[in-house]
C-alpha cells in the first residue's frame, strides 16, 4: 500500500524499510551523538534548521567530530574552518568522553 508524504512522493513499504535502516545506521555512527548536555553546542531552529552547532558559529558539531575521526587534529579543524581553537578542543573532549571509541 502506498501512502503519500508531504510533497506528493509515494512512500512504499520498501522505501520505509530502507529509510528506517538508514536512520538506524546513522544513529550508530560514532560521529553522530546526543549533544544535549554539551555547553559548547547550541540548537537553534533558525540556524541550520536546528542542527547542533558549535556555539557562536554555523559549524555542525557532528561535522567537527567527523573531521577529527578522519584524521584532522583539533588545531587544524579550527584553522581550516576558522573556528575558535578552544571551542573545537572542548567539543572534541566532550565527544571523546561520551564515546571513547572516537579516535582519529
Amino acid at each position: 500500500m502506498k501512502t503519500r508524504e508531504r510533497g506528493g512522493h509515494p512512500l512504499t513499504s520498501s522505501r520505509k524499510r530502507a529509510y528506517a535502516g538508514f536512520m538506524a545506521e546513522l544513529q550508530e555512527s560514532p560521529a553522530v551523538m546526543d549533544w544535549t548536555d554539551c555547553p559548547l553546542v547550541e540548537v537553534n531552529p533558525r540556524k541550520l534548521s536546528g542542527t547542533p552547532i558549535l556555539k557562536g558559529t554555523r559549524m555542525p558539531a557532528d561535522a567537527i567530530v567527523e573531521n577529527f575521526t578522519s584524521g584532522l587534529p583539533a588545531d587544524e579543524i579550527a584553522e581550516v574552518f576558522q573556528l575558535p581553537v578552544d571551542g573545537v578542543r572542548g567539543l572534541l573532549a566532550y565527544a571523546v568522553k561520551r564515546n571513547p571509541a572516537l579516535k582519529p
